[in-house]
């Protein structure tokens, strides 16, 4: 039997949407305090380098400067690599140090700081700045360190011999893809505004995915005590990865406020934003063996992305088959190739937003080549066990997705023809593929704060980035706690809260609401304990798993109509708040694979004469356990196929391998799909019951949406065509050559 709900699973708009909309919400360049100092970066014009020469005397003589920064007259820094190093850190290198020395890594990299009474001057005073370099050597195009490259471990050990497998396999396909830099280019500038109260203490309100993560990166870097640190972020306006790791104009800010010792605000312009993070350049080569009925005898897989010179950046983009698809022989290699660009990062569905794509897009490719459908070829090979541990999944409803994704596209009428379909002028092409992503649980504390008036305050220093984690927090707390959601406050995105991850991953909504569960346990069991108090009570016999807070009462469970309010009872027992904090520590379990799963399938039509592609109909049927919000939830996944379409027909950025600089680091230049681009978008979620992930039975959704989007979008691009465009974007003059 199914659990029913009051307030989980129903579509409810988000909590925090009126503060937004009304301007009452604030982001990291709103607050505004007395004496504030502003901050604006020089950039380097190189590449690759050293500093041979500053002058500031120009920028310093300019009316309203108080002083420009750089590597010769910072305030002092921390000098070992670990003082850099955060929780979203790579796994090897050294990691970027804002104005430590006279080091160019990277064109676009932050080498002065100019500090005035307002923005325009300090703009106008980096004009200024004269910097000599020497120069040195540079690399930035991927394909030109192929020789150079260097193998990542990875824990995936072959399985078989792939070799063998692949040569005597009747079916073989083999071919490379390539996906291009992306950048994140969120609504929202990155920026830091520093308050410094007189002695040395500071509040930083900082845009990023990870309060706590910087709080402590920042101690760390400045040798202060964790006391005289706080950090603040409880709006943010677009991540996607690019806030995992604190960025350089928090350290910039902190270190301009402790110079002047007054307050000081920096914010990055969108060109400045480039020089921050990015999803890697990415060469993906594929070889499929297959049997004449479709079944896959031998997945090779190899990655080969960038990486800069002084991080080692990667991500699993080559495993996802074991995830998908049964096969006895496959072997994954990652490669780095080191160029003179800053470290990539995370950037929606790392690895998998890439991985997938050229997986899938080699998947289609193998059943036109034994002719078989390509939703029946995954459903011939579909893995009820993961392939890489032999372990069944927590859940698995990917068949459900097929089905019914299929079922509400009309797959069924598909002429599997190239070129077959048309509409008018327009040829129709039809194409789809599979998502997959992990299902992610991390250790986070929740502390609630219950009142005699029936109102409760849910505190956690998580972050919400657009996601809609307020209104998760405040349904699951109010279901838990038997409340209206109107009683529930939640305060997030302050590293003073109880401890929080940094939000990535996809694993947030569902580890949070695993501590909201069991601190709401606590607050019942407290009240319990009130209630045996009272004279003639109900509860004597009771224990904390036979009664549940319903309606604003304590009940007994099965007698919903009696008990006693929360509010007379606490006012019986002369208690005006009650408090808890508890952690939820997801339990080890290596007897089980947990992902999300997802079956897309997308329309395009493109003008024959000139190759103008329109992507005029998307379905997205996802299995993500338990839905907490719908609402919100719908708008991930729409979302993220919005970023898919970007990925397949839009995003590259454009590097002048000549002088190693983003020539499009714009959003007039670097294009992103706008309204025009979106046409029919329908999200379904599958039904997907799950006792064993956690108790609630819910996984995350941000990452999902787009995973095989891009995929899906290239092979509809081939069935219209008969032309296959394995380097993304899928632009005109490629489908004209």
């Amino acid at each position: 039997m199914k659990p029913t709900f009051e307030h989980i699973g129903t579509p409810t708009s988000r909590v925090d949407g009126r503060a937004k909309v009304t301007g009452k919400a604030k982001y990291a360049a709103e607050y505004n305090m007395p004496g504030l100092a502003y901050a604006s970066v020089v950039e380097a014009a190189i590449p690759r380098g050293r500093i041979v020469r500053f002058d500031a005397s120009d920028a310093l003589r300019v009316e309203g400067v108080l002083d420009v920064l750089s590597h010769t007259n910072r305030p002092h820094m921390a000098d070992t690599t670990q003082a850099y190093k955060d929780e979203v850190a790579p796994e090897k290198g050294s990691p970027f140090r804002p104005l430590y020395d006279d080091k160019v890594m990277f064109s676009g990299q932050p080498i002065a700081l100019v500090l005035a009474e307002d923005w325009e001057t300090a703009r106008f005073a980096t004009t200024l700045v004269h910097v000599e370099y020497e120069k040195e050597p540079h690399v930035t195009d991927l394909q030109a360190q192929r020789s150079a490259t260097f193998i990542i471990p990875k824990e995936r050990k072959p399985r078989g011999n792939l070799d063998r497998a692949y040569a005597a396999a009747p079916v073989r396909h083999a071919a490379e893809y390539y996906i291009p830099i992306e950048h994140h280019n969120p609504m929202e500038l990155y920026a830091s505004t520093v308050t410094w109260d007189g002695d040395g203490k500071l509040t930083v309100y900082d845009k990023t995915q990870g309060v706590q993560n910087v709080q402590r990166y920042l101690c760390s870097i400045f040798g202060m005590p964790s006391d005289d640190v706080r950090v603040m972020s409880p709006f943010m306006g677009g991540g996607f990865g690019s806030g995992l790791r604190p960025q350089y104009q928090v350290v910039l800010a902190v270190l301009a406020a402790r110079a002047l010792r007054r307050s000081v605000r920096l914010v990055l312009t969108r060109q400045q934003m480039y020089s921050l993070c990015y999803r890697p350049a990415t060469i993906e080569s594929l070889k499929l063996g297959a049997a004449a009925d479709g079944t896959l005898d031998a997945i090779s897989h190899e990655a080969i992305a960038v990486t800069s010179q002084y991080e080692e950046f990667s991500r699993n983009d080559t495993a996802w088959a074991d995830q998908l698809y049964k096969c006895s022989n496959t072997r994954y290699t990652h490669k780095l190739a080191r160029v003179d660009l800053c470290t990539p990062s995370d950037m929606r569905a790392p690895g998998a937003a890439t991985g997938v794509y050229a997986l899938e897009c080699a998947v289609d490719e193998l059943a036109i080549a034994l002719k078989i459908d390509p939703v029946d070829l995954r459903l011939r090979c579909y893995s009820e066990r993961e392939q890489n541990e032999d372990v069944p999944y927590t859940s698995k409803a990917l068949r459900d997705c097929y089905h019914r994704g299929a079922e509400a596209f009309g797959w069924s009428r598909r002429n599997p023809q190239p070129r077959s379909m048309r509409d008018g002028s327009e040829l129709v092409g039809w194409g789809m593929a599979t998502g997959v992503w992990e299902a992610l649980q991390m250790p986070i504390a929740v502390r609630i704060a219950l009142t005699a008036n029936g109102h409760a305050e849910v505190a956690c220093a998580t972050s919400d980035i657009g996601t809609g984690t307020y209104t998760v927090m405040a349904l699951v707390a109010a279901e838990m706690l038997g409340l209206p959601l109107d009683n529930i406050t939640v305060k997030l995105g302050d590293s003073t809260l109880p401890q929080s991850p940094v939000e990535g991953g996809s694993w947030i909504a569902t580890s949070v609401s695993a501590a909201i569960g069991t601190t709401s346990d606590a607050i019942r069991g407290e009240l319990l304990r009130l209630a045996k108090t009272m004279p003639n009570s109900l509860f004597m016999d009771a224990n904390v798993d036979s009664v549940s807070l319903k309606n604003g009462r304590l009940v007994n469970n099965g007698n919903e109509s009696g008990g006693v309010s929360i509010a007379d009872l606490m006012r019986h027992t002369k208690v005006d708040r009650i408090e808890q904090e508890t952690s939820a520590n997801p339990r080890e379990d290596k007897e089980h694979a947990r992902n999300t799963h997802s079956a897309i399938f997308a329309e395009v039509k493109i003008d024959e004469q000139i190759g103008v592609i329109r992507v005029t109909r998307i379905v997205n049927a996802v299995a993500g356990g338990r839905i907490i919000s719908p609402k919100t939830a719908h708008s991930q996944i729409m979302g993220g196929v919005v970023w898919g379409i970007g990925m397949a027909l839009h995003e590259e950025t454009l590097v002048d391998h000549n002088f190693g600089r983003i020539m499009n680091a714009n959003i007039a230049e670097y294009h992103v799909p706008v309204n025009a681009d979106v046409q029919d978008i329908k999200v379904i979620f599958v039904d997907e019951p799950d006792d064993i992930i956690n108790p609630l039975g819910t996984k995350g959704l941000g990452e999902i949406g787009i995973v095989g989007v891009a995929a899906a979008i290239a092979n509809a691009v081939y069935h219209a065509t008969g032309k296959r465009i394995r380097d993304l974007p899928i632009t005109l003059d490629k489908l004209q050559r």
